[in-house]
């Protein structure tokens, strides 16, 4: 079975050209491939790297009269052909994609595209309403793909080309800034998570959407880059029958489930025959997952990790060693990470980092240097995890932020607070995440109300959904005369997270 890893060379260093363009390095394939499977509609229709070149050269036709080289331009578009096509035609002409998820509702739109200086938003009929006055909005399908060759921008390899915003584990959502070699950087740990991806007939998918660096950098663009075939389908929520059938319709050997994915797969029995390999991400599994995955799919469950910031940082691979239960796996070769106490490597439990160097490692967040600068310590990158090591295995401990893990979603608590806080009932919230068997956790807000105003807990949860992600709202709204509070007046989300875990003891 192949082992060559991409994007490195014979001794497992980076080895990215200085020019470098992920719109190029996508489209580099045989005409005639096939790039994407295309299921959205219902039947399938195979898209070969000619059409979808096509479909880019429209795209960056149209914009190129108007989009200067490092502007922002937002996608707002769900799995599909256009997706990517979309943010090809955007680096092929040296400008910025931001990824945008059509579940955000208005507040977690602004947010973003404000930050971002978001002037246009390529997306389809449903994402012209989302992005209502915020910024131009045009339908991709619109656009055609008429008209010649459009030259791919002279590029560097650090040159931002994405930028991705974060769930706001700390504060309100920041954009890491990636360069042009961030694709490279993920090929490594993409290939390992899934057993050595490239093998004849290999066919890849994930239920993940394609606006999350998830979707985006582990499995959809990788594909391209590598010539696999990449299946576009959407859900509206996930239901194991139409998991399955999709696998099936798509020729499907390859599949990235998250863990939320892997616990309804499991609850309802299901069993999956054909599968290369299953890799997964966002939290540990345990031993009992594991085990039940190789009955299921008949191949190991490959957990990676990775963030936002720097990704694929860590994987299991099935083919190259057994997986460790409670571990996340090694370190993918390229990237070189250490546990850190008080700023030094130690064997015992500390600061998961990742030393400066790694291709997948943004730039920057965009616009706050000091934020930047607070998340490295050196040479080192924080991740903000703990862990230790436990031989060359990874050990994931926890947190250090007050990060939510819900259904496969990073989710930061800030951003939900600002949001109850506009409602003219609320006085002061505290969000923490409760744990819950089927989800990891669940959202639950802690509220003080106003003098006067009366209990509704579903009235706060649809002011959630109507401003911020549909997976965000507070499943449980509780209710307080105070909250724990320091002496700067900060929410001490502790107090209330070992209430909420209490909770479910009872």
């Amino acid at each position: 079975m192949q082992q060559v890893l991409p994007a490195l060379d014979g001794e497992g260093r980076w080895s990215i050209p200085a020019r470098l363009n992920m719109a190029r390095q996508c489209l580099n394939q045989p005409a005639d491939a096939v790039a994407v499977i295309d299921l959205t509609q219902g039947t399938r229709r195979d898209v070969t790297f000619a059409a979808l070149e096509q479909m880019v050269d429209g795209l960056a036709r149209a914009m190129a009269p108007r989009v200067k080289v490092g502007d922002r331009i937002g996608v707002l578009l769900s799995q599909s052909p256009w997706c990517v096509a979309a943010h090809l035609a955007i680096w092929k002409i040296g400008a910025i994609s931001v990824p945008l998820f059509k579940l955000f509702k208005h507040d977690a739109l602004t947010s973003r595209i404000n930050d971002a200086g978001v002037t246009l938003v390529l997306t389809d009929e449903g994402g012209v309403d989302l992005v209502g006055g915020l910024a131009q909005a045009w339908i991709v399908a619109d656009i055609g793909v008429s008209g010649g060759d459009v030259p791919f921008a002279d590029t560097g390899s650090e040159d931002p080309a994405v930028l991705i915003y974060t769930s706001g584990t700390t504060g309100t959502p920041k954009g890491a800034l990636h360069a042009h070699r961030v694709l490279m950087g993920h090929l490594p740990g993409v290939v390992t998570s899934h057993d050595y991806l490239g093998q004849e007939g290999d066919c890849i998918w994930t239920p993940a959407d394609w606006a999350w660096i998830g979707g985006l950098f582990d499995v959809a663009l990788p594909a391209l880059a590598m010539g696999v075939p990449v299946v576009a389908a959407r859900m509206a929520k996930f239901d194991v029958n139409e998991c399955s059938a999709i696998i099936a319709q798509g020729g499907v050997r390859n599949v990235f489930f998250p863990p939320t994915a892997l616990r309804m797969l499991k609850a309802q029995g299901a069993s999956i025959d054909g599968l290369r390999s299953v890799a997964s991400g966002g939290e540990p599994l345990g031993a009992e997952m594991l085990a039940w995955g190789r009955d299921a799919f008949g191949v190991e469950i490959n957990e990676f990790y990775g963030q936002t910031e720097c990704n694929m940082v860590a994987s299991s691979c099935g083919a190259g060693f057994a997986a460790r239960a409670g571990c996340i796996g090694k370190a993918v070769p390229g990237f070189d990470l250490a546990v850190l106490e008080d700023g030094k490597p130690t064997d015992g439990e500390g600061d998961v980092a990742v030393r400066r160097g790694a291709a997948s490692m943004m730039l920057e967040y965009w616009q706050r240097p000091e934020e930047t600068a607070a998340k490295f310590c050196g040479e080192w990158m924080l991740t903000g995890d703990r862990g230790v090591w436990e031989g060359d295995f990874l050990r994931f401990v926890g947190r250090e932020d007050d990060v939510i893990t819900s259904s496969g979603y990073r989710i930061g608590p800030a951003e939900i607070e600002d949001c109850l806080l506009t409602h003219p009932s609320v006085a002061t919230v505290g969000v923490v995440g409760k744990p819950d068997a089927l989800r990891t956790e669940i959202v639950k807000a802690y509220v003080v109300l106003k003098q006067g105003a009366k209990e509704d807990p579903e009235a706060l949860k649809d002011w959630v959904k109507d401003r911020l992600a549909g997976y965000s709202y507070p499943r449980e709204v509780a209710f307080l005369d105070a909250l724990p509070m320091t002496v700067t007046g900060k929410v001490i989300r502790r107090e209330l997270k070992a209430l909420a875990i209490a909770e479910t003891l009872q």
